[in-house]
Parts: C-alpha cells; structure tokens; sequence
C-alpha cells in the first residue's frame, strides 16, 4: 500500500497524498471563489441569488478544513515516524 522510499525513510501513504492534494485543492477553490466575488459584485450581480451563496460560504469554510486536512496529515507523519523509530 506504501512505497518504500530508496533512503530508506518513512513510506508515503495513499491518504497522507490524498489529504494534502485535497487541502491544496480546497485553498485554490477557496481563492478562485474570492475572485469570483470580487469580479461578479463589481460587475453587478446579485449575491443573493443563484450560486452566489455557495460561493460565498466556500470562502468561509474551505480554509479551516483545508488546515484541518493538513494538521492530520502533520500528525499522522509524526506518529508513524515515531513508531518507524521505536523499531529501529
């Protein structure tokens, strides 16, 4: 399931790939929405309507979950080295 590393260092596992992909991928959501706004309320739209309110709260809630995701990546790395260590 994990690859080994030629160095001989802790593996890289599917989820630890799939959490960090997923906490860039909510921060450049979480960009893209901000200009969006800033781009549809200049331009006129009304943000009350349509799609707008989603967008919206993309902004407010895709950066914490993206940390989120990026914490549990963090510990996840720190307690398998540290059980990599405790073998040695």
């Amino acid at each position: 399931m994990s690859t080994r590393t030629p160095d001989g260092d802790v593996p890289i596992r599917r989820i630890d790939r799939i959490l960090a992909f997923m906490s860039i991928g909510l921060l450049v959501l979480s960009v893209v929405c901000f200009f969006a706004i800033i781009i549809g309320s200049t331009a006129g739209a009304d943000m009350g309507a349509g799609v707008w309110p989603t967008i919206g709260v993309l902004v407010y809630i895709a950066p914490p979950v993206a940390f989120a995701c990026l914490v549990a990546v963090l510990i996840m790395s720190f307690v398998r080295r540290a059980r990599a260590n405790k073998g040695r």
